[in-house]
């Protein structure tokens, strides 16, 4: 049996499944207790199952991301080695930046010697100033890391947590590495102190299973590598969203998918059955990083979105101020504009009805009416928005986990919707797209679905120098010496292989070698990208109605 767990920012939602059939669903409301949440929500699921029949526990959340977005980690001190070449600003990430002299080339020779006094007075700068948290980046160390181990050796008795540059990804982009890094040790101990109360709520329920969390591309790591590198996870909520979607409904045509929550709905689009993605890596709160991440355009727009009158328009979200007004909240909510048509069956209909007509009354109109244009207004907003999205897709390369479709333009078919109010907005979103626009049976808890049948997901990058007898795999922590027989076929049997190990499928999308001469010897410059990509360990499409 899978156990899928959805940790949002307002619920959190459960789901059993064996052998292909969905045999457990379960949401509730977090409140201010996380771990009785978990709590309650495990002992829902687990009414008549044994906790040992759980094999595997997936779990997909948004508390890095929110922790980033709404500002509440700590500060990161932060060390570079940024060597010659151009200058960047990096104030916006971190309030105390320490540069140290020395550096090494782009194949990772060292040119300049560190500065150990150096590194030792940034380092007591940084600690006199209460810098619990550091990042350390080096220029080109993803080819060469000593610079960056030797400070963290330095650093280590005195700094909780220490992201090093070259651990986070093996592409080369200096400044998103930066941000990276620092992002990192932002919410390493959000994140720590939310894996303990996972393992915590599992461990009262006798619940002895691999834990996995979902990562921004839609696949998996165990939930110990998610602590090491938390900015892995950022955006595991809308990940988990999207692969529910591929999980529930059918992948034949080139599509926008859309879950709609009560605060913000996240917008996705697949072209030739493959999610896009974002060329180089996911940007958060304006922080472009190095995380491989599903391409997701997030709105200010949900069931619990403020309504207010703008020019004796109605003007909904982005902001959510509260409940809506049938649950006790201060401000009209499309939720109930909903609950007036007799849409939705929850809250108080008195106070649904209270909250359309101080709208109707301004507008000089019934509330009936003046629900249904709330209604029509949210899919007519979506509509602008993705709109937008697509004229800034279609005007570059698309780029999916395999590969670059350069002369791919993505003219969406139809829309499929998750989210709780999916089957009542459908009807309205379909009218505004003039598309089909599909929801699956199980959709208010598709993404815990989706959190329960993602499998792992990995991309590697090899680099090989012949000429300097060096081998590299940064995010394998490979490093070794090779020989000047070394050659691309090699290459490739270990990164497979390495891979491999997980139980997956991998494959090579991008080989290079080529020859390089230095002096009077021929040596060969290699590089490879391989991957497991992400995907599904099964769908549920035949269970759905």
């Amino acid at each position: 049996m899978y156990l899928g767990i959805d940790v949002g920012g307002t619920n959190i939602d459960g789901v059993i499944l064996e052998a292909g059939k969905l045999l457990k669903t379960e949401k509730l409301p977090i409140g201010n207790d996380l771990l009785e949440a978990i709590n309650t929500c495990l002992e829902n699921l687990l009414t008549d199952i044994k906790p040992n029949k759980i094999t595997r526990i997936n779990l997909s959340t948004t508390i890095s991301t929110n922790a980033i977005v709404e500002k509440q980690t700590p500060p990161v001190g932060l060390i570079l080695q940024t060597g010659p070449g151009i200058a960047h600003d990096f104030s916006a990430i971190s309030e105390q930046i320490e540069y140290i002299s020395g550096y090494v080339d782009h194949r990772g020779k060292l040119i300049m010697e560190l500065n150990q006094d150096e590194v030792i007075a940034s380092l007591k700068s940084l600690k006199t100033n209460k810098f619990e948290n550091l990042a350390v980046v080096t220029k080109f160390s993803t080819r060469n890391l000593m610079a960056e181990e030797k400070i963290y050796n330095l650093a280590k008795a005195d700094f909780s947590n220490i992201s090093l540059g070259h651990e986070i990804s093996g592409k080369l982009n200096f400044p998103r590495r930066v941000n990276s890094a620092v992002l990192n040790s932002a919410v390493m101990q959000i994140f720590s102190d939310f894996a303990k109360q996972i393992v915590k709520g599992l461990g009262t329920k006798n619940i002895d299973a691999p834990i996995n969390i979902l990562k921004a591309d839609g696949g998996t790591m165990t939930l110990e590598q998610g602590v090491d590198k938390p900015v892995e996870t950022i955006l595991s909520g809308p990940a988990a969203s999207f692969m529910g979607i591929m999980a529930l409904l059918e992948n034949e045509e080139d599509a926008i998918l859309m879950d709609i929550g009560g605060t913000t709905t996240d917008i996705f689009f697949v072209v030739d059955k493959n999610p896009l993605f974002e060329p180089l890596g996911a940007e958060i709160d304006g922080h472009k990083t190095l995380v491989r991440a599903l391409y997701v355009h997030s709105v200010g727009l949900g069931g619990d979105s403020a309504i207010i009158l703008e020019n004796d328009q109605l003007k909904i979200g982005p902001r959510r101020l509260g409940k809506p007004m049938a649950m006790g909240g201060d401000y009209p909510t499309p939720t109930d504009a909903m609950i007036h048509l007799g849409k939705l069956d929850v809250g108080n209909k008195e106070q649904a009805q209270v909250a359309m007509n101080q709208l109707a009354t301004e507008l000089n109109c019934s509330s009936k009416e003046i629900a249904e244009q709330i209604l029509e207004n949210f899919a007519d907003r979506l509509k602008v928005e993705v709109d937008q999205s697509l004229e800034i897709i279609n005007n570059k390369p698309l780029y999916t986990v395999r590969e670059v479709l350069e002369d791919k333009k993505l003219e969406p078919q139809e829309i499929r919707l998750i989210g709780g109010p999916a089957a009542i907005l459908s009807k309205y979103v379909e009218q505004s797209f003039e598309l089909k626009t599909i929801y699956p049976q199980d959709f208010s808890v598709a993404n815990a679905i989706g959190a329960a049948l993602a499998i792992p997901s990995f991309e590697t990058n090899l680099i090989a120098d012949t000429g300097r007898d060096i081998l590299s795999v940064p995010e394998l922590s490979i490093y070794e010496q090779i020989s000047r027989r070394y050659d691309l076929t090699d290459a490739k049997k270990l990164v497979i292989e390495e891979l491999e190990k997980s139980g997956y499928e991998a494959e090579i999308v991008e080989e290079e070698s080529f020859n390089m001469v230095d002096g009077f010897r021929e040596n060969q410059n290699i590089r490879i990208k391989a991957q497991i990509k992400p995907g599904l360990e099964y769908s549920l499409v035949k269970e759905q109605s």
